[in-house]
């Protein structure tokens, strides 16, 4: 038996046991898949990630990532949380940058300059993708297509891993939503995204709700989804849906299911793609080690 050290975060979080929830583990010794994959099952939070080595390879820390049912080349909370471990964990000085080496390359994380406690990460150039009818997520969502925003495309993008779009008048619609396991899994089959990001203005017109729906990941309902809301940030320019760019704007998702999570997100057209950043906090929580 082997205990391995694992310290528990909260990730776009303005205060402690809000966001979305990340377990890194630090292994001492090689782990094989499957039981990475077990121990993502055993917390079952959206995902949990494992430093393979301590020791940086091509100026970045070799870093993997599974949810409950499988491995995942990239997502958001866990770079950012996984970062902040191993500033706190493995860097002996304070580093601005920390870069970390991921099945989709390898992906900064910088460490916010003032005293704001902003962790920023650097995203893979969006690629979009199939744009669907609103006929196709009615009955998947439990919406009405009067409910769907028509000014703006239904459409896949990625920057890492491909999500569904999609926008909705209200915030009414958008709290309205239901998705059905069922139903999800058999509509995401065949696709490139087998997640569901749906978005709505905030009253204000000053930020963005909303909601992010993975039932192929085992995940019904995710609280903070950094991938996504890379995803969005690519979509916000392409699409102009804020009217000018470059965009700096905030999410607040995760209020439905009793986890606030506010993002942070920036992005801007750049001769290689849209560039985008997706920034947020990082909560302390626990410390410990897991036999396996």
């Amino acid at each position: 038996m082997t205990d391995v050290p694992f310290t528990i975060v909260d990730v776009f979080a303005e205060q402690r046991f809000a966001g979305n929830q990340l377990m890194v583990c630090r292994p001492q010794a090689e782990l094989s898949s499957d039981v990475m994959l077990a121990i993502a099952k055993e917390i079952h939070f959206s995902e949990t990630t494992f430093l393979v080595s301590e020791k940086q390879s091509d100026g970045g820390y070799p870093v993997r990532i599974f949810t409950p049912r499988a491995e995942i080349p990239f997502a958001g909370h866990p770079t950012l949380g996984t970062a902040a471990v191993i500033q706190q964990e493995c860097e002996n000085t304070f580093q601005p940058t920390i870069r970390l080496n991921l099945a989709v390359g390898q992906i900064p994380v910088t460490f916010g300059e003032n005293e704001d406690g902003l962790l920023w990460m650097q995203q893979n150039p969006p690629v979009f993708g199939a744009i669907l009818p609103p006929s196709d997520l009615t009955a998947v969502t439990n919406l009405s297509i009067d409910q769907i925003d028509l000014r703006y495309p239904i459409q896949e993008v990625s920057t890492g891993l491909p999500t569904l779009i999609l926008p909705l008048k209200t915030r009414t619609a958008l709290q309205a939503m239901r998705v059905g396991p069922d139903l999800f899994l058999a509509w995401v089959e065949g696709r490139k995204a087998k997640t569901l990001f749906a978005f709505c203005p905030m009253e204000s017109g000053q930020g963005f709700y909303a909601r992010f729906f993975a039932h192929y990941f085992d995940i019904p309902e995710d609280p903070a989804t950094g991938s996504a809301n890379g995803s969005f940030a690519g979509y916000l320019v392409q699409h102009q849906v804020m009217g000018t760019e470059p965009i700096d704007t905030t999410v607040e998702q995760g209020q439905e299911i009793g986890r606030p999570s506010k993002l942070y997100l920036r992005a801007a057209a750049s001769p290689n793609g849209v560039s985008t950043q997706v920034g947020g906090k990082v909560q302390p929580i626990a410390k410990g080690t897991i036999s396996v």
